[in-house]
């Protein structure tokens, strides 16, 4: 099969790996961002992120999230760097739920157990419940995880990186994009992975805009050694929607949780928002015992696109041969690797990517 142009707009996450995966497959890529790659004002830019291998009562979603985390393994072979912090991820249920739960994941194939607050001192269960211990979970280092692809991309000799090129537009007709400048650049497939300004490329996309508020903080001495081993977290605080990415291999201690996630419509003001009454909201909410022993480093805002029904990330075939990609937080960096070999398959299949090809030249 001859090799296939692809063009993908945004370096973040998606965008990274599924460049890729289409090099590995044999085609030519080019990916396109408005600022530099990896760039550190983009969605997927982080100290680390949280990867499960459980999906709660859904057993498809335990397949489709243990895949994504062999991936990302297979990946951490391929960069030649470690990627991944094996330390577990625990989700706090209210405990009449546990038996079910620990029976679903059993069928599912995922290595659960339930875990007792009291062996986990530093994190705030809410009121009768218990932790899920999904044993193969863990947290991946995501800066180092972007750095790592953009690497080994500038050394493939298929591929070309262009930063600080802005895409003002998609032809979703004839698979091509227009940069600033009126550049056009045409392509037998196009991805859009953007993170919130995928849906100003794509059109009207039924997803909502959202901001989040994260504060890093600096565990005190006598903590310090708990929370190396420590796992991620989730279902956290006195309400239950808290969260805890442990710190180690060069990262903070990062918490947050949902609520302090806010529907915008714009990315433009998070600089200049006062962020006193968003981490005031989450020291009430707090997912950890003791906050106030804990050093604040850093408080930082992100934006994430989520699918307006689910809240999850969305792929969506917005033209014969452009697809866009709204990127939801971490489920969606961690999903990553599934919405890139999907698009390496689109055109893999022979069948696909001809026509593709024909209705690219019909419309010309």
């Amino acid at each position: 099969m001859s090799a296939a142009a692809v063009v993908v707009v945004g370096a973040g996450v998606t965008g990274l790996l599924t460049a890729v995966e289409c090099a590995l497959a044999g085609h030519r890529v080019s990916v396109l961002d408005r600022g530099p790659i990896p760039n550190p004002r983009s969605g997927s830019y982080d100290q680390h992120r949280v990867v499960r291998t459980l999906g709660p009562d859904d057993a498809d979603a335990t397949r489709r999230m243990t895949a994504a985390h062999r991936r990302w393994r297979e990946l951490e072979n391929l960069f030649g760097t470690r990627l991944f912090r094996p330390v577990g991820v625990v989700r706090a249920w209210p405990r009449e739920r546990l038996p079910a739960l620990v029976s679903a994941a059993a069928e599912a194939g995922a290595r659960v157990r339930t875990v007792e607050p009291r062996e986990l001192p530093y994190l705030e269960f809410p009121p009768d419940s218990a932790g899920v211990l999904d044993a193969a979970g863990g947290v991946l280092l995501a800066a180092r995880a972007l750095e790592a692809a953009v690497r080994w991309l500038g050394a493939h000799p298929a591929v070309t990186l262009r930063p600080y090129r802005e895409v003002t537009g998609i032809d979703t007709d004839r698979a091509g994009v227009r940069l600033s400048g009126g550049e056009r650049q045409a392509a037998d497939l196009v991805l859009v992975a953007a993170g919130p300004w995928t849906r100003d490329l794509v059109g009207e996309q039924p997803v909502v805009l959202h901001r989040q508020t994260m504060v890093y903080l600096h565990p005190p001495p006598d903590a310090a050694r708990w929370w190396a081993r420590a796992p991620a977290a989730g279902g956290l605080g006195p309400d239950g929607r808290g969260w805890a990415v442990p710190p180690g291999d060069g990262t903070l201690l990062k918490i947050s949780s949902d609520a302090v996630c806010r529907a915008v419509d714009t990315t433009a003001d998070g600089d200049a928002e006062d962020q006193a009454p968003w981490t005031e909201r989450l020291a009430a909410a707090a997912p950890l015992t003791g906050l106030g022993r804990y050093t604040v480093a850093a408080v930082k805002t992100c934006h994430y696109a989520a699918d307006a029904e689910t809240g999850g990330p969305r792929l969506v075939r917005a033209g014969p041969a452009v697809w866009a990609r709204a990127a939801c937080g971490g489920s969606g960096f961690a999903s990553a690797p599934l919405v890139a070999g999907h698009i390496a398959g689109v055109l893999n299949d022979r069948r696909s990517l001809d026509d593709l090809r024909d209705f690219r030249e019909g419309a010309a």
